[in-house]
């Protein structure tokens, strides 16, 4: 039980804002949507098939985690098979999950409500989650972008552009990225790739569609049992899948 709880923690972290944002922590996506938000430039709605890969220090995949993502203007929806996670350090987690029905697991970020909402469909439970003010702050007041060319390259039959992309806050504090923009997509970035603290993390876009997603996608469902954190969450359906009633939530 020790076991799947923690393999279903990590991975619950794994598809949050907040983990995607720090790579010290849980394994993460290693992906803040406030600044992916901003390399998509002037395109404020589209829906993509994507994937991210976690690569060590020597270069070896650690984890891949394809996902569909979505964006309506400062709203993201991020849903997670989590059957066809690759996880070399959770070996048997997305089994554990399917018997836990939570072999779905669909992230809504909200900065206008400064929420991060986990929501587990299979077993109707959600988390709400104070979105950190930092992640807010990305969406609402992003921070200064320079890029600068590095070349021309091809990924998926796309034209693309190579550029180094440099973010700046307020504070002086410097972020940097290597973004393959397809020149057939409006620009787009087709690849995101970032380096820290030993890892590199690459974010793969496909199918890319520049359409409104439904905005009712990017609300709470209703009925649904919320939970103040992951913990309790993980915790109640755990219970409940025993039979027993479960933890009062907090």
């Amino acid at each position: 039980m020790k076991r799947l709880f923690t393999a279903v923690w990590m991975i619950l972290f794994a598809a949050t804002a907040g983990a995607w944002a720090q790579l010290a922590g849980p394994p993460s996506l290693g992906l803040d949507f406030g600044l992916f938000a901003r390399l998509s430039g002037d395109v404020t709605a589209y829906s993509a098939k994507a994937e991210v890969q976690v690569f060590d220090k020597n270069q070896k995949v650690k984890n891949t985690t394809p996902f569909d993502l979505a964006l309506l203007g400062k709203k993201v929806r991020v849903e997670i098979d989590t059957t066809k996670m690759q996880n070399k350090e959770l070996p048997g987690a997305a089994e554990s999950l399917k018997q836990m029905g939570m072999d779905r697991l669909v992230s809504v970020i909200r900065p206008d409500k400064k929420a991060i909402y986990i929501i587990v469909p299979g077993q109707q439970s959600l988390v709400n989650m104070p979105m950190p003010q930092e992640d807010v702050d990305n969406f609402e007041k992003p921070p200064k972008l320079e890029e600068t060319a590095l070349g021309k390259e091809t990924i998926d039959g796309h034209a693309c552009v190579k550029h180094k992309a440099v973010f700046t806050d307020d504070k002086g504090g410097k972020r940097e990225s290597t973004v393959w923009r397809a020149s057939d997509l409006k620009n787009f970035p087709v690849q995101v790739l970032t380096q820290e603290k030993g890892e590199t993390v690459i974010v793969h876009l496909r199918q890319v569609q520049f359409t409104k997603t439904d905005a009712k996608k990017f609300d709470v469902p209703a009925g649904f049992k919320e939970y103040s954190d992951v913990e309790a969450m993980v915790s109640g359906i755990a219970m409940k899948m025993l039979g027993g009633a479960g933890p009062v939530d907090r």
